[in-house]
């Protein structure tokens, strides 16, 4: 089923006749579009022009701060929650609903649903009964997830998983000792 599914995310051409479900029907990308840093849709900004010089250019706060909100965080949350549940809902729609099913597909190829609102709005206005069952989805899947999620362990996760890239990088770097070198201090 992985491969078909790997299969069907590669092809970007409306379906025409009930496939079976991808998971995407657009290839994901870690580097996201053009324009946008890290598929996170967040456009670039272009440097002014300095009258022909080039430096260093300072962005106060790029990384965040400690003060900030986590309203990004809860943004992007909102945005994979209404995309796992469009996914969901074009399941349902390829085992009762076909037509449904292939509309749906034919949407998606045009549009992202990882765009959260942007595309619940557009969806509502095509049609109204598939984005209410996405939003409804959407809610039932987060009330899901906040039962299941265990703060404590994804913490734990967390740092094990920094510790480990850590310990990765500590090995690539550091200059073992070869034979050689120490074969050659015991001549004797």
């Amino acid at each position: 089923m992985v491969v078909a599914q790997a299969a069907a995310v590669v092809t970007l051409t409306p379906v025409v006749a009930a496939a079976a479900p991808s998971v995407s029907p657009r290839p994901s990308s870690s580097r996201g579009a053009p324009g946008t840093l890290g598929g996170l849709g967040r456009r670039r900004r272009h440097r002014r022009s300095t009258g022909g010089r080039r430096g260093l250019v300072i962005v106060d706060a790029f990384g965040g701060t400690y003060e900030d909100g986590f309203g990004d965080v809860e943004l992007e949350i909102m945005n994979y929650f209404t995309y796992k549940a469009t996914k969901t809902v074009l399941y349902q729609l390829y085992e009762m609903n076909p037509p449904a099913y292939t509309w749906l597909y034919n949407y998606l190829v045009v549009n992202d649903a990882k765009e959260g609102v942007h595309f619940l709005r557009a969806l509502t206005k095509e049609r109204q009964d598939l984005a209410e069952r996405v939003m409804i989805t959407r809610l039932h899947l987060y009330g899901r997830w906040i039962k299941k999620c265990d703060h404590a362990k994804m913490y734990e996760r967390i740092s094990n998983e920094n510790l480990e890239l850590l310990r990765e990088r500590l090995i690539e770097t550091v200059v073992w000792p070869t034979d050689d070198t120490n074969a050659s201090g015991k001549q004797d």
